[in-house]
């Protein structure tokens, strides 16, 4: 939840978001319109999770992505740098940018090979990012024309920084490219997603996700995660020296409890004894 958040709004839609939060250990993206989105970080650093993606960000870097659903993460380390975190959001909607640049996003089938993405900071970025955060700060300067000219301005700035025309850029960023379900289990299946995390990153209704698992996979989605992720664990302790506790987090559980739980059932043994079973 937003600790602060200023936004300027175009033709009644939040276009630019300026939010201060508490690091949170996992949240989805405060938005699910139909926008895509650049987002400038003014302080902390951060993960995001996709489907097919884990991306570190920091200040110099900024995230562009399409219109998706996505987490935002961090780790301890990310927390110990700093344990709030602050970014400005700018928001393009179709119907918008056709109007703000005066084009028909119908005269092109451009694609691009990613649905998010991350891009440095550089002096540019950096001069309109302080330009932003002065109208978020004094939003009385800002009016729908000064709005108007700033997205156009935004569109131009991220065309060129990815070497297309306007009318490409906006195209390929209103067009999602398909991750396949089983591509985006095999991806993450090592995090702790909860199963109600897992669906959001389908885009699906929990009852969905397990009714499509089920269907792809011909196990629960309970049982299908435990099994893998307990027979890498057990793999870890045959061949590597790692600790069980990073065995336990390298593979996913939430806890240390949790896993020697669930390892100890899955092969009658606990992990310290499985592992010394090995060793004989």
């Amino acid at each position: 939840m937003p600790n602060k958040s200023k936004t300027l709004k175009y033709q009644g839609k939040v276009v630019f978001h300026k939010m201060k939060i508490t690091s949170p250990k996992r949240e989805l993206k405060p938005f699910q319109n139909n926008e895509a989105c650049f987002m400038f970080i003014n302080d902390g650093e951060f993960s995001v999770r996709t489907p097919n993606q884990f991306i570190s960000f920091n200040k110099s870097k900024g995230l562009l992505a399409k219109c998706f659903n996505f987490f935002i993460e961090t780790t301890t380390e990310q927390r110990d740098v700093s344990n709030e975190m602050e970014f400005i959001g700018v928001f393009l909607f179709p119907e918008q940018v056709e109007e703000i640049m005066d084009i028909d996003l119908s005269n092109s089938t451009h694609k691009v090979n990613f649905n998010i993405k991350k891009i440095d900071i550089d002096a540019l970025f950096t001069s309109y990012k302080n330009s932003i955060n002065v109208l978020l700060d004094h939003p009385e300067i800002a009016d729908q024309e000064m709005i108007k000219l700033k997205l156009r301005e935004m569109i131009i700035l991220i065309s060129k920084s990815q070497n297309l025309s306007v009318v490409d850029f906006l195209v390929s960023m209103f067009n999602l490219n398909h991750i396949e379900f089983k591509a985006t289990i095999k991806n993450n299946v090592y995090s702790n997603l909860s199963l109600e995390e897992f669906a959001k990153l389908c885009n699906m209704s929990l009852s969905s996700f397990k009714r499509k698992f089920s269907k792809v996979y011909t196990e629960s989605p309970k049982k299908y995660m435990n099994r893998i992720k307990l027979e890498k664990a057990s793999t870890l302790l045959s061949t590597t020296d790692l600790l069980i506790s990073e065995i336990a987090f390298e593979c996913g559980f939430d806890t240390i409890s949790s896993f020697n739980r669930s390892f100890k059932t899955q092969f009658k043994a606990s992990p310290t004894e499985y592992r010394l079973s090995q060793i004989a």
